[in-house]
């Protein structure tokens, strides 16, 4: 076979291999679309990432601006406070946006560290199987064993509550399912043909692990990384309710409820504004986590 010749096959296969990836993604977008509450729940995620970066520009007041001769105004009492304002005279508008900012970094900042202290352990475990596997596993188990709400207020009364370090306090306690999730996927992938041709052409384990594994198995934790931003919403919201969480005067959807929790017979609306964005959005993510499972099984039926 003559150069030419070999350079045109290589080209007709690179051209084959991106023309079967252009069809699995036609696929995989076609099958999200006819799953209609995860197309509602990615419009409702975007619009809220979307009110959160741009915060700065749609609050119409300073969040932390006190106004006491405008304390607990009702929602549409007065156009220069649409949603009211709170015990401080805060515009609960504003700290709505912003509380947004704050949750929703959060939990995207939390889901990073779960997938990827997830990702390394499972990869660990499943490629190299034997005592690694078990010890690695033997640590989740243990690690599942304490729940996770205890075991985040315990490490949360001993670190400085802030951004960071309530981010990483929620990623660095949810990270055993995804770790569960991609060992099992290693299990499989790692006794196919293409790991090895790969053994045969002298890859090594981290190569075989990041190149050739890691993306057969990148579906399940793409569907794992959208569950675990509601989780870590959701977790935010429960450590800062019971006050060791984001600290004013920072807000956050969770102490914004932590400072309503005394107002709520006489003004409900300071608990149920911010209750019913959490709502939202742990319910968003959890659709668009659902949509994502749907449209890459590949159990299911091509169409």
């Amino acid at each position: 076979m003559t150069k030419i010749n070999i350079i045109a096959t290589a080209t007709e296969a690179d051209g084959g291999v991106a023309a079967r990836h252009h069809g699995f993604i036609r696929m995989v977008l076609r099958r999200f679309l006819r799953h209609r509450l995860a197309v509602a729940g990615a419009v409702v995620v975007v619009l809220l990432c979307a009110s959160a970066l741009f915060a700065n520009l749609l609050a119409p007041h300073d969040p932390t601006f006190l106004d006491t001769r405008h304390r607990f105004l009702a929602p549409f009492q007065d156009m220069g406070f649409l949603l009211g304002t709170d015990e401080l005279g805060r515009d609960t508008l504003s700290r709505l946006l912003y509380g947004g900012r704050v949750s929703l970094a959060v939990g995207l900042v939390a889901m990073l560290t779960t997938i990827v202290s997830g990702l390394l352990i499972g990869l660990t475990a499943g490629y190299y199987g034997g005592w690694i596997d078990d010890l690695l596993m033997r640590f989740v188990d243990t690690m599942l064993c304490f729940p996770q709400v205890f075991l985040l207020l315990v490490v949360a009364a001993f670190v400085p509550p802030t951004l960071i370090s309530i981010s990483l306090i929620i990623g660095l306690t949810s990270w055993m399912e995804v770790a569960r999730i991609v060992r099992g996927e290693m299990l499989y992938l790692k006794e196919q043909d293409f790991v090895q041709a790969a053994r045969a052409l002298g890859a090594g384990g981290a190569r075989i692990m990041f190149r050739e594994l890691l993306p057969n198995a990148i579906a399940p934790v793409l569907v794992a990384a959208t569950l675990k931003v509601a989780t870590a919403v959701l977790m935010e919201s429960y450590i800062s309710y019971l006050g060791y969480g984001i600290q004013p005067p920072l807000a956050s959807w969770g102490n914004m409820l932590t400072n309503a929790q005394g107002y709520f017979d006489t003004v409900p609306y300071l608990a149920i504004l911010p209750g019913a964005l959490i709502t939202l959005a742990v319910m968003s993510f959890n659709f668009l986590g659902d949509g994502l499972r749907d449209a890459l099984d590949p159990r299911l039926k091509m169409d």
